[in-house]
């Protein structure tokens, strides 16, 4: 959303070249004896292995008899690697490291307890609130990767957004741009609570709503979001970005449904240019989604100041996940708001764009999952 209100620096993507190694040239002359003695060593070796990877398995199958159980949350595979494989030590985590601001090396494993079952969470429920110019569509990949681990999700269609039919000219407050958001929150039951997230503009629907029920958000997560300080509009946030960008100008579309002599109503996007503006790493199917699937911004709810209390905004628990290949909303502009403004934890999603559900969604996932079990110090 910040694409909308001020123009950045153009972020240059640069991909590290992998290092090629080739096979190293064979000895002229070596012996017929000296090649019997390397494949019989070989092959030496690769008999131990799998004379191990039996035991191993032995073992397991002992333990599983005695106790019902399997003592292990791997694939054998990865403990025992099969001869001359390259991935001799077990995987990192296919998210990043996870980020706080007093301990900046925290990694994901040492954050929660992986063995928590959801049905122990505070709650196991997302609602998930798309950006400007999205719509509940854009979330399809992280619904289907939360409800396969057994969680809740609904993913809402804000005023004049996705399928919400609405004409987006016609929103003059925040109020009713969130609308859909404050009904469903307010028909929750009494003590149900749910994790509350926000991509882009939709982190300052976040906030509005967690100034309005903060006794039914067990936490918020911002996702490359807005998030402001009470006395804040989304306008002023991004304007603090002085630097320009030819793409961002050249991709917004001012709409004046009330003439051109008056304010403008509605920002629409070139569809030539979104690839470019938010989804640079993205596959080309998503893109082609979002071409045919986004409708323009209003205007007034960007600009409204919102008023956020210590009492309510301040007690609903806040998580932020940084985009460091964003050329929406630039990692620096996503530092300066969290320095501004600071969360419970900082993840940074390596390798995303401004949209992560369709160019990190896996990753997205993982961290969505830590996010939730993590529990109060």
């Amino acid at each position: 959303m910040g694409n909308l209100f001020t123009c950045f620096s153009h972020k240059e993507v640069k991909k590290k070249s992998s290092k090629r190694f080739s096979n190293p040239p064979s000895l002229i002359g070596s012996s017929n004896r000296f090649s019997k003695i390397r494949s019989s060593k070989k092959g030496n070796t690769e008999e131990t292995v799998l004379q191990e990877q039996a035991t191993a398995a032995a073992l397991l199958l002992h333990h599983h008899r005695q106790n019902g159980s399997l003592p292990f949350d791997r694939s054998t595979s990865l403990r025992y690697p099969v001869p001359g494989s390259k991935n001799q030590a077990l995987p990192r985590s296919s998210s990043s490291r996870a980020r706080s601001l007093t301990d900046p090396i925290l990694k994901p494993l040492e954050l929660v307890n992986q063995d928590l079952s959801i049905d122990d969470l505070e709650t196991k429920h997302f609602v998930l609130v798309h950006g400007g110019g999205f719509g509940a569509w854009c979330w399809y990949k992280t619904i289907a990767h939360l409800e396969e681990g057994g969680f809740r999700v609904d993913a809402i269609d804000l005023t004049g957004s996705g399928i919400h039919s609405f004409d987006t000219n016609s929103i003059m407050s925040l109020f009713e741009y969130v609308k859909p958001l404050a009904s469903f929150l307010e028909k929750l039951g009494d003590g149900e609570k749910v994790i509350l997230v926000g991509h882009d503009f939709g982190g300052a629907c976040v906030s509005y709503a967690m100034e309005l029920f903060p006794a039914k958000i067990a936490k918020a997560v911002f996702i490359a979001a807005a998030m402001l300080t009470t006395g804040q509009s989304t306008l002023d946030m991004f304007s603090q970005q002085a630097d320009s960008n030819d793409l961002m100008r050249s991709a917004q579309i001012f709409l004046y449904a009330n003439g051109n002599d008056q304010p403008p109503t509605a920002i629409d996007l070139d569809k030539a240019l979104l690839k470019d503006l938010l989804f640079n790493q993205s596959p080309s199917k998503d893109v082609a989604l979002a071409s045919v699937s986004m409708r323009p911004i209003p205007f007034a709810p960007v600009l409204e100041k919102l008023s956020l209390s210590d009492k309510n905004y301040g007690s609903v628990r806040r998580f932020y996940i940084e985009t460091p290949e964003d050329h929406a909303i630039p990692l620096s502009l996503q530092e300066s708001m969290v320095n501004a403004n600071p969360p419970e934890r900082v993840f940074r999603l390596k390798g995303s764009d401004h949209s992560p559900f369709f160019s990190k969604p896996q990753a997205l996932h993982k961290l969505l999952v830590e996010i939730s079990k993590i529990r109060l110090a």
